[in-house]
């Protein structure tokens, strides 16, 4: 028997109508699924918006600015990824950061055009740029195919369903990034090269100077896309206060102390200085000169500085400015018996005798940058030792500012302060990675005096500008913990009342 055959016959009007009242149908049931998850979505981000900015906005304005942002998308018929999108813009104007109109079109180019990355690298980064933070190795790492599906989607949406290339980003589009940074890297992001390099990323910075401790204990982060305080103890403090992971450490400098070559020969006779080709300065020897209460006039043999006033190194205010910090690390460690401070009854006894280190001074500056600059400028009288790090003083004769009798003493021992990128918003972890990987990022870095992990250019700086600085420095001791550290720097400012 054969098989009776059915396709011979056309469907009949019923059965066609039918079957496109069918197709019509799923087609509405479809859409109207897709938008009742949109509407659970924003509303579950909305919510989730409103309990992380409770302290900071009503209810009422955290809606507004989801609305806002949501509002941007009407008529693109791709929705799949709208909410992930809003939270992102919602995040950004609460946040009080920049507008950047490139979010969507930046990470589409982080995986579709041509980078010395690696893919998996490429795909990370756009999703950093895609997903609020916080940023987590879980959150972050998205299936490769989900994660092409988004880029597509969102051009195919920005661009009105064409099936064209998606155009470079614009000098227009690059991402405007604010920072909170200590004032001693203000030369390093002014530099016109750097701001090149930053802008061949597609990225623009704006940043503020503000002393290390301040930016981790009194600034408001809330408007800042990162902040980059310089030294650990501080970047901790914002981690810690923020509930953030994340952080790079793209450069270092070790602390040292700016002088002129008559104190170098005054202290060298006072058994403070030890010579050599980079002359270092003995802590133990200064703290046993200041707990007596030594006057500059009153060491033997004095006619370079016979001035009726105490000798001590001058630094910045404790209470604001990370290198008094790194002073304060030194000087706990030298009077604890050259080891590292542990303890309650360790701090108390240390903060007897360091405290006059800065109580003594008088009037002290809230960031590095200006007894540096009092320094290069009042010369000898006014800063006969000032605490700084090793970058303002190789950045100062890589700019042809120092005068042949500047010298550069390293305390012995030291500590290396860690310049540290904490960042705040997805554009801000950006910053933190083209500041550690850019390899011109890098080298400009050291032309300021810093450290990178490329000891050999920081060697060719030094050298081809003719700065006595070390090639490498080995009396080198860990500051407290963070907990020790903030209570010795409580203690030294009720000391000041």
């Amino acid at each position: 028997m054969g098989v009776e055959a059915t396709g011979d016959h056309g469907a009949g009007p019923e059965e066609t109508a039918g079957t496109v009242a069918t197709s019509e149908s799923r087609a509405a049931t479809a859409i109207a699924e897709k938008a009742a998850r949109e509407e659970k979505a924003i509303k579950e981000l909305t919510g989730r918006l409103v309990q992380a900015y409770t302290e900071s906005y009503s209810a009422e304005r955290v809606h507004s600015a989801v609305g806002a942002a949501r509002r941007r998308f009407d008529g693109h018929t791709v929705r799949d990824f709208v909410p992930i999108l809003v939270e992102r813009i919602a995040r950004r104007e609460l946040d009080g950061s920049p507008e950047d109109p490139g979010t969507e079109t930046v990470a589409a180019q982080q995986i579709t055009e041509p980078s010395s990355a690696s893919p998996a690298d490429r795909l990370r980064a756009a999703a950093r740029d895609l997903l609020p933070p916080p940023w987590t190795a879980r959150k972050l790492v998205l299936p490769v195919a989900a994660l092409i599906v988004i880029v597509v989607a969102v051009a195919v949406s920005i661009g009105g369903g064409g099936g064209g290339t998606p155009a470079p980003a614009a000098a227009a589009e690059q991402v405007l990034v604010h920072g909170i940074v200590g004032s001693e890297k203000m030369g390093f992001f002014d530099d016109p090269r750097v701001v090149d390099a930053l802008a061949r990323n597609g990225v623009r910075i704006q940043v503020e100077a503000a002393g290390s401790r301040q930016i981790a204990t009194s600034v408001d982060l809330g408007k800042y896309d990162f902040a980059f305080p310089s030294s650990t103890p501080a970047a901790e403090r914002i981690l810690r206060q923020r509930n953030i992971t994340t952080k790079y450490t793209p450069f270092s400098s070790p602390m040292a102390i700016a002088t002129f070559a008559p104190i170098v020969d005054l202290l060298t006779r006072a058994g403070v200085v030890k010579p050599g080709p980079v002359p270092t300065f003995d802590m133990n020897r200064y703290l046993d000169l200041t707990q007596h209460g030594t006057q500059w006039d009153q060491l033997p043999g004095n006619t370079e500085y016979p001035v009726n006033k105490s000798l001590l190194i001058g630094t910045t205010d404790p209470r604001t400015s990370n290198s008094a910090a790194m002073y304060l690390a030194v000087a706990g460690y030298v009077a604890n018996d050259n080891t590292i401070v542990r303890g309650q009854t360790a701090e108390d006894f240390v903060l007897g005798k360091v405290s006059r280190l800065f109580t003594k001074q008088g009037y002290t500056e809230n960031s590095s940058e200006g007894p540096f600059a009092e320094y290069l400028q009042g010369g000898i009288g006014p800063a006969p030792l000032v605490w700084i790090y090793e970058a303002q003083f190789v950045e100062a004769g890589v700019q042809g500012k120092l005068k042949p009798d500047m010298q550069l003493l390293y305390p012995g021992p030291t500590v290396l302060s860690r310049h540290t990128v904490v960042p705040l918003t997805p554009a801000g972890d950006r910053v933190g990675r083209l500041l550690s990987t850019d390899p011109e990022l890098q080298r400009l870095a050291t032309e300021h005096g810093y450290r990178t992990d490329n000891s050999a250019e920081f060697t060719k700086v030094t050298t081809d500008h003719v700065i006595p600085a070390a090639h490498d420095v080995a009396d080198v001791v860990d500051p407290p913990t963070y907990d020790t550290l903030e209570y010795l720097l409580d203690g030294v400012a009720k000391s000041y009342n």
